[in-house]
C-alpha cells in the first residue's frame, strides 16, 4: 500500500476513553476530521457519542460514526447494524463521513467464510438503512481475512508503524491509515489514535460530497458539473486523462484511479445516451 504524505489531511478517532475533549484546541492543532465511536453489540451506546460528535462538528471538523462489530452470525450482524443506524439517525447530528464497520478481531474463532458472512450482512444492512456506502476499519493482519469482493468498500487500515501497510487480497491501498495509537493532540489529556486520509482536506470533502455539498448516498451519479465546476481533484484528472491516453487506447491494462474511473463512467454514460437517442 502507499506511504503517508505531508499534504494529507490529519484526523483522530475517539470514544469515551478519551474523556472530556476540548474540540476547538483539537482543530487548532491541525486535525481536520474525527471518527467517533457510536455503538457496539446490539444495545450499547458510547456514553460520549453525542457529546464528541456534536463538539467536533461545532469546532469545524468533518465527523463520521463507527460501530465495533462483535457479532458471530449474520443474523446478529444485522441486528447490530440496525442498532448502529438507529443510534446515529436518532442523534440528530449530520455526519460528514460515511458510517464505519470496525471489525478487527475474532475472539470466537470464526472461520474465514463466517467472518465474511458477518461483514457482508452488517455492511449491506447499514447501507440499506442509511443509503450510504459504509467504510471498513480493520487491522492490517485481520484484513487478510476479507475476501477480494470487499475491496469495493473504502479501507481504514490500522498499522502502528512507520512501514506502510502491506497489501492484502481485498486492498492494495488505504483510504485512511490509523498509524498510531499513542498520539498527542492539544485538547486531549491522554493518548489518542492518529489517522491520515489519502489526500488533502479538499480531496476528502470531494470523495464523500456531491456538488450540492451533500453527503453522497447510494444511487447518486457523477455529473459533468461534478467534474468541471466543483471537484478540483476531478478537474485535474480530467485534464490528465485527455493527455495520457485514457480515451485513446494507449494505456491498456493500466490501473485507473477512482477519479479517472468516475470520469470514464460519466463519459460512457453520455455516449450510451447519445447512441440511443439517435437510433
Amino acid at each position: 500500500m502507499q506511504a503517508r504524505n505531508s499534504g494529507n489531511a490529519r484526523g483522530i478517532d475517539v470514544s469515551h476513553w478519551q474523556g472530556g475533549i476540548n474540540w476547538p484546541k483539537v482543530k487548532a492543532d491541525g486535525i481536520s476530521f474525527a471518527f467517533v465511536k457510536a455503538t457496539q453489540g446490539t444495545a450499547w451506546v458510547d456514553p460520549q457519542f453525542k457529546t464528541n460528535a456534536s463538539g467536533a462538528k461545532a469546532a469545524g471538523l468533518l465527523i463520521g460514526p463507527y460501530h465495533f462489530v462483535d457479532a458471530t452470525t449474520p443474523e446478529t450482524a444485522i441486528q447490530q447494524a440496525q442498532h448502529f443506524a438507529k443510534t446515529i439517525q436518532a442523534s440528530g447530528i449530520t455526519f460528514d463521513l460515511p458510517p464505519v464497520m470496525d471489525y478487527e478481531n475474532n475472539p470466537k474463532g470464526l472461520s474465514k467464510a463466517q467472518i465474511n458472512a458477518v461483514a457482508v450482512a452488517f455492511l449491506k444492512e447499514v447501507q440499506k438503512l442509511t443509503g450510504i456506502v459504509p467504510i471498513i476499519y480493520t487491522g492490517n493482519a485481520f484484513a487478510q481475512q476479507f475476501e477480494p469482493s470487499l475491496g469495493q468498500y473504502s479501507l481504514w487500515i490500522a498499522r502502528y508503524s512507520s512501514n506502510v501497510p502491506y497489501d492484502v487480497p481485498a486492498w492494495k491501498r488505504w483510504d485512511f491509515w490509523q498509524y498510531s495509537d499513542s498520539g498527542k493532540v492539544s485538547g486531549i489529556a491522554g493518548n489518542v489514535d492518529l489517522n491520515e486520509y489519502r489526500g488533502s482536506l479538499s480531496d476528502l470533502k470531494a470523495s464523500f460530497f456531491n456538488s450540492s455539498n451533500e453527503q453522497v448516498k447510494e444511487g447518486n451519479s457523477v455529473t459533468e458539473r461534478d467534474i468541471h465546476q466543483v471537484s478540483e481533484w476531478a478537474a485535474k484528472d480530467w485534464a490528465e486523462a485527455q493527455t495520457k491516453g485514457l480515451f485513446d487506447g494507449t494505456r491498456p491494462g493500466d490501473p485507473l484511479t477512482r477519479e479517472e474511473a468516475a470520469i470514464a463512467l460519466n463519459r460512457l454514460q453520455k455516449q450510451w445516451l447519445s447512441m440511443h437517442q439517435n437510433s
